[in-house]
């Protein structure tokens, strides 16, 4: 049996949410950890390292949580909302230069 259209849109739609809000709310959080790390008096290199090797952990979650999501429309709402403070912090972070 072949999947209807409202099928494909729905695994097209989970598949954009994990692929491109996936990679956005990952590159937020690596942001927002090296900001706060930086902050906290780390030294610049490490505090790049470490959230850019656990942004690959962070990256799979958020996959497998799209895609566990009970539905397409609840999966990119948690997207935003999760989005949404984080970039948030990373302004507030950097407009109190946090990177410097």
């Amino acid at each position: 049996m072949k999947p209807g259209p409202h099928m494909r849109i729905a695994v097209t739609s989970r598949i954009l949410a994990a692929a491109l809000g996936g990679y956005v709310l990952t590159s937020l959080i690596a942001v927002a950890l090296f900001l706060l790390l930086r902050r906290q008096g780390m030294a610049q290199d490490a505090a790049l390292l470490a959230p850019t090797l656990g942004s690959f952990i962070i990256y799979a979650a958020i996959i497998m949580a799209v895609f566990h999501a009970r539905s397409t429309t609840r999966a990119w709402l948690w997207m935003i909302g999760v989005s949404l403070p984080v970039a948030l912090l990373v302004g507030l972070l950097l407009r109190g230069g946090g990177g410097t």
